[in-house]
């Protein structure tokens, strides 16, 4: 695995080198740096390292990034990447900046507690996610709408959770599959009403079926198994930092949910 870290460490600066203008090293940073983030925890699984915090960072960042790029109206969107402040064309819709990608950057905002970007993620148009190009089942389209009016307060909050539910459910998936759906997609949506309900009996319960779920799902057949994606759960991880944030004790430990990142253990270490 460190041979491995070592050669996508390698490609994700040099995606880095052309982010300020390339969409293709746009696309292919968002993969990498993520990617590198997941190998850490299999050598760290609870995060302790500092070279471990640093890529999740790194993943928020870029993750951030791609969506200020694509939603300024101005002609250059200014974002810091591992401490340098870079100027990031901006672009409008592209394939890579989905609902899915959205999804993902906001998951990474709240683990790495980043108040500033989760505000510039939740007045992302979703009609800009719309047209990127890309198909994707509704319900994608419903839990964006519910974390960003979560995020910024809006009465339709309940609304727009019933509405994710709905679509969520495993005989409306479309292009994603059932499995998928119900083990992956789905516990995080239920995990986010027990937060709401601040419902710690509940929220513990839903977490440890959804971390059951991520297992079983990534050990379905041998390439899910060599997968690096599945090494940490990062919807129920994300929903149990907000957890965490109103006090609502996590009891489960599990190496899909790496504990220094649930704890936050790295605040004030950097300027992210």
């Amino acid at each position: 695995m460190s041979a491995a870290i070592d050669v996508t460490e390698k490609s994700i600066n040099a995606a880095l080198t052309s982010l300020e203008t390339s969409d293709d090293a746009r696309e292919a940073a968002l993969r990498t740096s993520l990617n590198i983030a997941r190998m850490r925890c299999v050598l760290d699984p609870k995060a302790v390292m500092l070279e471990t915090w640093e890529s999740w960072l790194l993943a928020m960042q870029v993750h951030s990034a791609v969506f200020a790029a694509a939603s300024t109206d101005e002609e250059a969107a200014t974002c810091q990447i591992r401490q340098v402040e870079r100027r990031l064309v901006a672009t409008g819709p592209q394939f890579h900046v989905n609902a899915g990608t959205w999804v993902q950057a906001f998951y990474l905002a709240l683990v790495c507690r980043e108040t500033a970007r989760l505000d510039m993620l939740a007045n992302i148009p979703v009609s800009l996610l719309r047209d990127c190009g890309g198909v994707m089942d509704e319900y994608i389209y419903a839990w964006v709408e519910t974390l960003q009016s979560f995020w910024l307060r809006r009465d339709d909050l309940s609304d727009k959770l019933v509405q994710a539910v709905d679509l969520n459910a495993p005989e409306a998936a479309r292009i994603v599959d059932a499995q998928t759906m119900g083990k992956l997609s789905y516990p995080p949506i239920i995990l986010f009403y027990r937060y709401l309900r601040r419902d710690a009996e509940g929220f513990n319960t839903t977490l440890a079926d959804a971390l059951r779920w991520h297992k079983e799902c990534w050990i379905a057949d041998t390439d899910r198994k060599e997968s690096v994606e599945g090494v940490v759960a990062l919807g129920p991880l994300a929903i149990a930092c907000l957890a965490r944030a109103v006090s609502i004790p996590i009891k489960i430990e599990s190496p899909y949910l790496p504990q220094a990142l649930l704890d936050y253990a790295w605040e004030g270490e950097f300027d992210a």
